[in-house]
Protein backbone atom coordinates (compact mmCIF):
# COMPACT_ATOMS: atom_id res chain seq x y z
CA UNK A 1 0.00 0.00 0.00
CA UNK A 2 1.22 3.40 -0.51
CA UNK A 3 0.14 6.33 1.34
CA UNK A 4 0.65 9.80 1.31
CA UNK A 5 1.58 11.06 4.75
CA UNK A 6 2.11 14.58 3.82
CA UNK A 7 -2.11 14.57 2.69
CA UNK A 8 -3.45 17.64 4.19
CA UNK A 9 -0.30 19.51 5.37
CA UNK A 10 -0.85 22.90 5.37
CA UNK A 11 2.65 23.95 4.96
CA UNK A 12 5.47 23.91 2.08
CA UNK A 13 6.63 20.29 1.78
CA UNK A 14 6.69 17.56 -0.85
CA UNK A 15 4.14 14.76 -0.89
CA UNK A 16 5.82 11.67 1.29
CA UNK A 17 5.38 8.29 0.16
CA UNK A 18 5.10 5.46 2.88
CA UNK A 19 4.83 1.95 1.19
CA UNK A 20 4.23 -0.56 3.32
CA UNK A 21 5.93 -4.41 2.28
CA UNK A 22 9.49 -6.46 2.39
CA UNK A 23 11.20 -3.43 2.67
CA UNK A 24 8.41 -0.83 4.50
CA UNK A 25 9.97 2.72 2.75
CA UNK A 26 9.59 6.30 2.36
CA UNK A 27 10.14 8.37 -0.75
CA UNK A 28 11.15 11.65 -0.18
CA UNK A 29 11.07 12.94 3.58
CA UNK A 30 8.57 15.80 3.73
CA UNK A 31 9.81 19.56 5.51
CA UNK A 32 7.85 21.63 7.81
CA UNK A 33 6.31 18.99 10.40
CA UNK A 34 6.38 16.50 12.64
CA UNK A 35 6.45 12.99 10.22
CA UNK A 36 7.52 11.06 13.12
CA UNK A 37 3.95 10.27 14.78
CA UNK A 38 2.23 9.64 10.47
CA UNK A 39 4.66 7.54 10.30
CA UNK A 40 3.74 5.80 13.71
CA UNK A 41 -0.09 5.40 12.60
CA UNK A 42 0.66 2.74 10.19
CA UNK A 43 4.21 1.14 11.60
CA UNK A 44 7.24 1.01 14.31
CA UNK A 45 9.71 0.46 11.75
CA UNK A 46 11.21 2.38 8.26
CA UNK A 47 14.06 -0.08 6.38
CA UNK A 48 14.87 2.96 4.06
CA UNK A 49 14.29 6.52 2.88
CA UNK A 50 14.66 6.97 -0.92
CA UNK A 51 14.84 10.84 -2.21
CA UNK A 52 13.95 11.49 -5.33
CA UNK A 53 16.31 15.01 -5.22
CA UNK A 54 17.73 17.03 -2.25
CA UNK A 55 15.84 20.37 -2.49
CA UNK A 56 15.05 21.62 0.82
CA UNK A 57 11.26 20.61 0.70
CA UNK A 58 11.84 16.82 0.14
CA UNK A 59 14.68 16.27 2.92
CA UNK A 60 13.92 18.46 5.32
CA UNK A 61 12.59 15.98 7.83
CA UNK A 62 15.63 13.74 6.98
CA UNK A 63 17.45 14.20 10.48
CA UNK A 64 14.22 13.54 12.07
CA UNK A 65 13.69 10.51 10.34
CA UNK A 66 17.33 9.36 11.24
CA UNK A 67 16.44 10.02 15.07
CA UNK A 68 13.24 8.16 15.23
CA UNK A 69 13.82 5.29 13.24
CA UNK A 70 18.14 4.55 13.01
CA UNK A 71 17.07 4.69 9.50
CA UNK A 72 19.42 5.71 5.96
CA UNK A 73 18.85 7.52 3.33
CA UNK A 74 19.41 6.85 -0.31
CA UNK A 75 19.87 9.36 -3.35
CA UNK A 76 21.69 10.43 -6.23
CA UNK A 77 24.11 12.76 -5.03
CA UNK A 78 26.25 10.71 -2.51
CA UNK A 79 27.89 14.74 -1.04
CA UNK A 80 24.57 15.86 -0.11
CA UNK A 81 24.49 15.61 3.72
CA UNK A 82 20.50 14.60 3.19
CA UNK A 83 22.03 11.66 1.09
CA UNK A 84 23.69 8.56 2.87
CA UNK A 85 24.12 5.81 0.15
CA UNK A 86 24.06 6.69 -3.99
CA UNK A 87 21.72 5.46 -5.87
CA UNK A 88 23.08 4.75 -9.43
CA UNK A 89 21.27 5.40 -12.51
CA UNK A 90 19.53 2.41 -13.32
CA UNK A 91 20.57 0.93 -10.17
CA UNK A 92 17.59 -1.41 -8.92
CA UNK A 93 16.38 -0.99 -5.43
CA UNK A 94 12.79 -2.21 -3.04
CA UNK A 95 10.68 -0.29 -2.10
CA UNK A 96 7.34 -2.22 -0.20
CA UNK A 97 6.90 -5.27 -2.15
CA UNK A 98 8.47 -4.31 -5.47
CA UNK A 99 11.85 -3.81 -7.18
CA UNK A 100 12.04 -0.56 -8.65
CA UNK A 101 14.71 1.43 -11.36
CA UNK A 102 16.20 4.43 -10.42
CA UNK A 103 16.54 6.67 -13.50
CA UNK A 104 18.52 9.96 -13.46
CA UNK A 105 16.00 12.52 -14.39
CA UNK A 106 17.90 15.88 -14.24
CA UNK A 107 16.54 19.31 -15.53
CA UNK A 108 14.98 20.08 -12.14
CA UNK A 109 17.78 19.57 -9.85
CA UNK A 110 20.96 17.75 -10.97
CA UNK A 111 20.65 14.95 -8.09
CA UNK A 112 16.49 14.21 -9.67
CA UNK A 113 16.34 10.48 -10.03
CA UNK A 114 12.90 8.66 -10.79
CA UNK A 115 11.77 5.53 -9.59
CA UNK A 116 9.72 3.17 -11.66
CA UNK A 117 8.33 -0.76 -11.16
CA UNK A 118 7.87 -2.50 -14.24
CA UNK A 119 5.79 -5.19 -12.33
CA UNK A 120 3.78 -2.95 -10.33
CA UNK A 121 3.31 -0.32 -12.93
CA UNK A 122 3.99 2.26 -10.36
CA UNK A 123 6.75 4.99 -11.06
CA UNK A 124 7.63 7.69 -8.24
CA UNK A 125 8.36 10.79 -10.28
CA UNK A 126 9.41 13.44 -7.57
CA UNK A 127 9.66 17.00 -9.42
CA UNK A 128 10.26 16.02 -12.74
CA UNK A 129 6.09 15.77 -13.86
CA UNK A 130 2.97 16.51 -12.28
CA UNK A 131 -0.66 15.87 -13.53
CA UNK A 132 -2.35 17.39 -15.91
CA UNK A 133 0.99 17.76 -17.71
CA UNK A 134 2.80 19.96 -15.46
CA UNK A 135 6.59 19.40 -14.92
CA UNK A 136 9.17 20.71 -12.54
CA UNK A 137 10.38 24.13 -12.46
CA UNK A 138 13.54 25.19 -14.11
CA UNK A 139 13.86 28.88 -12.89
CA UNK A 140 15.92 27.37 -9.35
CA UNK A 141 19.99 26.69 -9.56
CA UNK A 142 20.65 23.90 -11.46
CA UNK A 143 17.42 23.99 -13.58
CA UNK A 144 18.15 23.40 -17.06
CA UNK A 145 14.80 23.32 -19.38
CA UNK A 146 16.11 21.21 -22.28
CA UNK A 147 17.97 18.80 -20.08
CA UNK A 148 14.37 18.40 -18.32
CA UNK A 149 12.86 18.23 -21.48
CA UNK A 150 15.13 15.12 -22.10
CA UNK A 151 14.59 13.92 -18.82
CA UNK A 152 10.81 13.79 -19.59
CA UNK A 153 11.50 12.04 -22.36
CA UNK A 154 13.59 9.54 -21.07
CA UNK A 155 10.97 8.62 -18.40
CA UNK A 156 8.24 8.06 -21.22
CA UNK A 157 10.78 5.69 -23.25
CA UNK A 158 11.62 4.07 -19.76
CA UNK A 159 7.99 3.17 -18.62
CA UNK A 160 6.22 2.94 -22.24
CA UNK A 161 2.62 1.48 -21.71
CA UNK A 162 3.60 -0.35 -18.63
CA UNK A 163 3.04 2.96 -15.93
CA UNK A 164 -0.20 2.64 -14.72
CA UNK A 165 0.07 4.86 -11.48
CA UNK A 166 2.31 8.06 -10.93
CA UNK A 167 3.14 9.33 -7.79
CA UNK A 168 4.76 13.18 -7.87
CA UNK A 169 6.47 15.24 -5.29
CA UNK A 170 3.53 17.45 -5.11
CA UNK A 171 -0.19 17.30 -5.70
CA UNK A 172 -1.87 14.80 -6.63
CA UNK A 173 -1.03 11.32 -8.08
CA UNK A 174 -1.67 10.35 -11.53
CA UNK A 175 -3.66 6.69 -11.51
CA UNK A 176 -5.54 7.41 -14.50
CA UNK A 177 -3.99 7.22 -17.61
CA UNK A 178 -0.62 8.40 -16.84
CA UNK A 179 0.95 8.14 -20.52
CA UNK A 180 -1.69 11.03 -21.64
CA UNK A 181 0.02 13.27 -18.38
CA UNK A 182 3.56 12.33 -19.23
CA UNK A 183 2.84 13.46 -23.33
CA UNK A 184 1.33 16.55 -21.71
CA UNK A 185 4.10 17.14 -20.07
CA UNK A 186 6.62 16.48 -22.96
CA UNK A 187 4.37 18.77 -24.98
CA UNK A 188 3.95 21.82 -22.36
CA UNK A 189 7.38 21.62 -21.02
CA UNK A 190 8.73 22.60 -25.14
CA UNK A 191 6.49 25.38 -25.56
CA UNK A 192 7.77 29.12 -24.61
CA UNK A 193 11.27 27.17 -23.87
Amino acid sequence: MIRNLAQGIRTFTSNVFLVDGDTTALVDAGANFDIVPKIQEFTDEVDAVYLTHTHPDHVGNVDALRDAFDVQTWGYDAGNLAVDNRIEDGERIQIGDDVYEAIHTPGHKDDHLCFFSRGSGVCFAGDLVFANGGFGRTDLPEGDREVLIESIDRLREATGDDVTEIYTGHGPSIVTRPQDDLELAARAARVNR
